[in-house]
């Protein structure tokens, strides 16, 4: 019978996914060794190699610790900062030298309940309840199934180099991760294509200058090539994602609304979506009423502008448009 055979195989292909995602969570510690180990020893090469060629390195040798320390920090938050789950107590803001501070004007902004400004209205999230934790959670929350746990504004679990996943607290510093590896990966190879060729032998040389092995530069070499590649494609989607005012789970979600709103002969639209500047200001939390810009050129804590309770919507509208109540995809259920 075609019904129960699809159903043997629908539990098949979820025991094989639940499977996955053990296999994944328990290597995430690996991952993030290797994470560590690479760029650390991107970064003495650098040292060693790239950086004592620089012209006027009185400015350019600077500008390179920028990027560097900005890298490995934001690197350090994303993988050590929890994303906020559900259950959590509110967070409060630090206050050591790591914490950015606000402008005057929005330190003493409460995070929850209704508030509005010049430029913004944020209004309390509607609250369900997850059919597999059992949790109360806001709109925007999602389950994660590795974690076993509901994420606030989740985005997705990163297990290749974070093993944890990514949401409402941690990722900006995830994307001003990814931003950084760009610029040090795409700096690396561009100042280092002399040395490299070196390297390889294209120059004659009596003997590799460096303390760093010369295969040992070649291999971060090709690594930094292709990392500049391979995750700046990732980055501008997920930029592009955040200037749409979604997230990576949302972008699905949104596309399903879509095609169902079009069924209607209706047109969706996203509530979170304020515009391509407010949805950036709003994300890295800069601007009058967040911190100032300077904040995106050091690797400092701040918070997010909401507690994940509460989201700013669009003038006008208390939920998305095309979407009927009742009609919001959830987590799918591991079992038929």
């Amino acid at each position: 019978m075609p019904g129960p055979c699809a159903k043997t195989v629908f539990r098949c292909f979820r025991a094989l996914e639940r499977l996955g995602d053990r296999i994944t969570g328990a290597a995430g510690p690996f991952f993030v060794g290797l994470a560590v180990i690479l760029l650390s020893t991107g970064t003495v090469c650098f040292f060693d190699i790239e950086q004592p060629s620089l012209r006027w390195p009185w400015l350019t040798t600077p500008i390179c610790l920028v990027i560097i320390v900005n890298m490995l920090g934001h690197y350090w938050w994303v993988c050590t900062v929890p994303p906020g789950f559900v259950e959590d107590p509110p967070r409060q803001s630090g206050s050591g030298w790591v914490w950015a501070r606000k402008r005057r004007t929005a330190r003493n902004r409460a995070l929850t309940g209704v508030r509005w400004s010049e430029d913004v209205r944020v209004t309390r999230a509607s609250v369900g309840k997850c059919r597999k934790c059992l949790q109360p959670r806001p709109e925007r929350a999602h389950h994660c199934r590795i974690c076993n746990r509901c994420v606030l504004k989740f985005d997705h679990h990163c297990p290749v180099g974070v093993n944890q996943c990514v949401g409402l607290h941690n990722e900006r510093h995830f994307i001003l991760f990814m931003v950084y590896l760009i610029i040090a990966s795409f700096c690396y190879v561009v100042l280092g294509w002399h040395q490299f060729l070196e390297a390889i032998g294209y120059y004659y040389q009596p003997a590799w200058p460096y303390r760093v092995p010369a295969l040992g530069f070649i291999l971060t070499y090709i690594l930094a090539g292709v990392l500049s590649l391979a995750v700046a494609v990732m980055c501008s989607w997920h930029v592009w994602s955040i200037v749409k005012g979604e997230t990576s789970v949302e972008a699905q979600d949104h596309e399903h609304y879509r095609k169902v709103a079009e069924e209607r002969g209706e047109t969706f639209v996203n509530s979170y979506d304020l515009g391509k500047r407010k949805n950036l200001e709003l994300f890295f939390n800069v601007g009058r009423d967040g911190y100032p810009l300077y904040t995106l050129l050091l690797p400092f804590r701040i918070e997010p502008y909401t507690d994940g309770w509460s989201w700013a919507r669009r003038e006008g509208y208390e939920r998305h448009r095309g979407v009927r109540e009742g009609e919001e995809l959830t987590d799918e259920e591991d079992e038929l």
